[in-house]
C-alpha cells in the first residue's frame, strides 16, 4: 500500500478542505501515473504543523518570521 505523507506548515488558518482533497487527488494521480500502482490504495497523509512547534536551531519559525 503506497503512503504519502505531506507536512507543511500550518498559514493563514492552514489549507481549505477544497485545497488538501485537491492535494490529495493530484499526489495520487502523480503516483499511479509514475509508479503504476493502485490508486484504491494509495493513501495520503496532510499533517499542518503550528509554526509554535517547528523550530530551526532552536528557535521556533513563528519568532524567525516576526523578525523579517
Amino acid at each position: 500500500m503506497p503512503f504519502i505523507n505531506v507536512k507543511m506548515t500550518k498559514e493563514d488558518g492552514g489549507a481549505t478542505k477544497e485545497q488538501k482533497e485537491q492535494l490529495a487527488k493530484e499526489l495520487t494521480d502523480a503516483f499511479v501515473k509514475i509508479f503504476n500502482r493502485g490508486q484504491s490504495s494509495t493513501v495520503v497523509l496532510i499533517e499542518e504543523v503550528s509554526t509554535d512547534n517547528y523550530a530551526i536551531a532552536g528557535e521556533t519559525i513563528t519568532n524567525i518570521r516576526k523578525k523579517k
